[in-house]
């Protein structure tokens, strides 16, 4: 299984959007300063998670997200941001 996720800083409020095998692994490496995009604005929360079968699902979704408005709009309505 392939995991889209949608993380929040608990000291900014910035959203990260990323996409993985393993979630609970790739959480706490965004917790535990393992990611260089992400290091400054630790902690994390995890808001939000989709599954797919394929890795080209996961990613085409992960790219959705981040790169069209309409669909980000879509999934932070859904969250309540």
């Amino acid at each position: 299984m392939y995991y889209v996720y949608l993380l929040k800083s608990k000291i900014t409020g910035k959203l990260y959007f990323g996409y993985t095998t393993n979630l609970k692994v790739r959480f706490n490496q965004h917790n535990g300063h393992e990611v260089k995009s992400t290091s400054p604005y630790t902690p994390w929360e995890l808001l939000y998670y989709e599954a797919y079968s394929t890795k080209e699902l996961a990613h085409d979704r992960e790219n959705k997200l981040k790169y069209f408005g309409k669909a980000y709009g879509q999934l932070k309505k859904r969250v309540g941001l």
